[in-house]
């Protein structure tokens, strides 16, 4: 198996709407490559990149799949992306591997929804971008239709590099403005003929390939002061201004193609081997110590993985990109995540499910582990003496959330590990074990992306299970202090228990000092601060426990008893049974007996205390809010916003950016169920939105009343 050298590759991501031809683009570069015999259809379940039992009965493409074609001496890797957002993971984690994407426009549709999306994805992540026109043969085609909405809806960079002869059905001839000449395809495409353009295009190709000149000069300052001198740019120099200013996202260069037919797509290949950038054009990643990791052909071998999956008969397998160096198999490196050590012992490059065992990869160059016992998705492989890490890809914050239960109890544990398998494979499905609301939680992109994740579980895992609506994870706090006193006796034979607590309760507040002077049975009376002890909860806010205790009432050896007993009932509130939070207790005053007196009677006399005094102390209810971000079309925004009034959502502030809305509002959680279904439905699945936990807030008063009752009701069943 041939290698290659960085010069020699190209990293390249497939985007566009589901429907758009990506998966049927990347089987024609496979075949223009040599890689495989025949084309496969999505018809025929049969195209290299869905292979997946998922996919064929879906029709599309579910996962980021990693394949390779080669073509005039050049490796090019590409990741076919799925069209659908709920799998942004895959988008996502491919964009960050690749150095450039290939965006497929539907000619029928023109920019659909997907196309949005995947292109604010590829600017988001600084990618350049090339745009093909697919589906030239179809009837419906429209070009110019899709051009001008390329234009009013994605960027005014938008430049042709080629444009349809015949589009409709019987297309097989592209007029290509940088070499000046007609491509002309025979029935089966493949190979371009090239002629010389036909005098009714004349006119029409020299007014495009002069507006690509001045694009190209644009790009670079010395090309543009030749142009100035000489009215015109060489086709290498036009070469040299186009991929400057792919580079740049200063220019979306569109070609023109039929996937279906192999018509166009070796002039793609030829186009993606001449202008799209390679690893040595773009910024080079930033490791954990502050320094850029240069793609250095002769440096120490440096890989990040970003990608796994498991298949059958195989196990887990791991896709990386080498950035520095050189991968020989055998080669021991550290997990600079772990500190742990692998040795590679198997390399292999990947078409699909298919995998091709190498020898060495090159800095630049994409490939696939297997059998490494302590390393996944994220993780970055050092030659030893290296220990930093790369930052790593940045997944979007989950959007929809869920309870999962298997439906058979005797399946429980091999549930939890199919979902640890599962998130494996997507690390945007997260997976909470929650102790506070007795349920599993699983996060993910949308409805659909967790409809797929059951799909799994019942058909290939075999578990059967129930989604079920996620209890809302609230906290309990109280709204004024309130003093109690408690005495725990028990004697019955023997040595008894005895304890007494008196204590009292306020809020608190960050940075808020100690009371010195506290209302008991409706007196004022001085409280001294002996010692106190600031906890830090591990579900959020503090407990500040402090010691009043003056002239021995309780021994000090006690005190670390009473603390225990608060906050057994601090981890289950009286109103909702939900996690307290933000409390200052005061223990002042108690009794002990030389003999019957120990730690349980305290721990307990301290938690009955406690108990009594949050019932008196005005308890509340809090809930977890979220700072949300909608971008969505102008013509939309009234909608998302009564919407958002609806789900008792507070709009921050507006802001218009390129051609969308940015709506910032903070919405309750428990308002946020099922949001993105909604919110697809109310735009037309046009809208994106994120969302992040932002803080606890008091819920209104009707609220507290129903979630209350909920409560109580759940409770009596049980």
């Amino acid at each position: 198996m041939k290698t290659f050298q960085a010069d020699q590759i190209k990293n390249i991501a497939l985007l566009g709407n589901s429907g758009s031809g990506k998966t049927t683009l990347a089987e024609a570069m496979l075949f223009n490559g040599g890689i495989i015999e025949r084309r496969g259809t999505i018809e025929g379940n049969n195209t290299v990149s869905d292979y997946r039992p998922i996919e064929h009965e879906n029709g599309n493409s579910i996962f980021s799949t990693v394949l390779y074609t080669e073509f005039q001496n050049h490796k090019i890797n590409i990741f076919d992306t799925p069209g659908l957002d709920d799998f942004s993971g895959g988008i996502i984690s491919s964009l960050f591997a690749s150095d450039a994407a290939v965006m497929t426009i539907n000619v029928q549709n023109g920019v659909e929804v997907g196309t949005e999306i995947h292109f604010r994805h590829a600017e988001k992540n600084h990618k350049p971008l090339i745009l093909v026109i697919n589906g030239l043969d179809h009837e419906k085609a429209n070009f110019e239709k899709s051009i001008e909405m390329l234009k009013e809806r994605l960027s005014n960079n938008i430049i042709l590099i080629q444009y349809p002869v015949n589009e409709g059905v019987g297309f097989n001839s592209i007029i290509d403005v940088l070499k000046m000449k007609m491509l002309r395809y025979s029935k089966d495409g493949g190979k371009a003929e090239l002629v010389d353009i036909p005098v009714e295009h004349t006119a029409k190709a020299a007014e495009l390939h002069s507006a690509l000149i001045e694009k190209a000069a644009e790009s670079d300052e010395s090309l543009m002061e030749l142009f100035f001198s000489n009215d015109t740019l060489t086709e290498d120099e036009i070469k040299k201004g186009i991929a400057k200013g792919i580079v740049t996202r200063g220019m979306f260069p569109v070609l023109c193609l039929s996937s279906k037919n192999n018509i166009g797509v070796d002039r793609l290949l030829e186009f993606i081997v001449n202008e799209a950038p390679s690893i040595s054009d773009m910024p080079a990643p930033v490791n954990s110590k502050g320094n850029e990791v240069k793609p250095n052909p002769t440096g120490p071998a440096s890989v990040y993985v970003f990608k796994s999956s498991i298949e059958e008969h195989i196990g887990e397998i791991h896709y990386f990109r080498v950035y520095s160096g050189k991968v020989t198999e055998n080669l021991d490196v550290v997990n600079s995540n772990n500190s742990t050590k692998e040795r590679l012992a198997q390399l292999y490059i990947s078409a699909g499910k298919n995998r091709t065992r190498v020898p060495e990869l090159h800095t630049g160059d994409i490939g696939a582990f297997v059998k490494l016992k302590n390393t996944k998705t994220g993780h970055t492989l050092n030659v030893p003496g290296n220990d930093w890490k790369y930052d790593g890809i940045k997944f979007p914050e989950p959007k929809y959330r869920t309870a999962i239960k298997a439906q058979s109890e005797s399946d429980d544990e091999k549930l939890g590990e199919a979902l640890n398998k599962i998130h494996l494979e997507d690390p945007t499905i997260i997976i909470e074990y929650s102790k506070e609301l007795k349920q599993i939680i699983v996060h993910g992109q949308g409805e659909y992306h967790l409809n797929i994740m059951k799909w799994h579980l019942d058909n290939i895992y075999k578990i059967h299970t129930n989604f079920n609506p996620p209890k809302i994870p609230y906290r309990e706090t109280i709204t004024k202090s309130a003093q109690a006193d408690y005495r725990h006796r028990k004697q019955s034979g023997g040595a008894g228990q005895f304890g007494e607590v008196h204590m009292i309760i306020e809020p608190y507040e960050e940075g808020s000092k100690e009371a010195t002077m506290q209302k008991i049975n409706g007196k004022d009376v001085k409280i001294s601060v002996r010692d106190k002890e600031e906890i830090e909860l591990p579900w959020g806010g503090k407990l500040v426990y402090v010691n009043s205790i003056v002239g021995g009432a309780i021994d000090a050896r006690f005190l670390p008893a009473i603390l225990k007993g608060i906050m057994e009932k601090m981890e289950i509130g009286p109103l909702t049974g939900s996690y307290a939070r933000d409390i200052r207790v005061y223990v002042y005053d108690g009794k002990m007996h030389p003999v019957d007196s120990n730690e349980i009677s305290f721990r307990l006399a301290g938690r009955n205390a406690f108990s009594q005094a949050f019932k008196n102390a005005g308890p509340k209810i809090m809930e977890p809010v979220y700072d949300v971000e909608i971008m969505v079309p102008s013509d939309r925004m009234g909608d998302v916003i009564s919407d958002l009034q609806g789900r008792r959502g507070m709009v921050l502030g507006m802001a218009s950016e390129k051609r969308f809305e940015v709506i910032k509002a903070k919405v309750p959680l428990a308002e946020m169920n099922k949001y993105s279904t909604a919110l697809s439905s109310i735009t037309g699945g046009r809208a994106m939105y994120s969302m992040k936990f932002a803080e606890y807030a008091q819920v209104p008063g009707d609220v507290q009343d129903a979630v209350i009752k909920a409560y109580s009701e759940e409770e009596e069943e049980e």
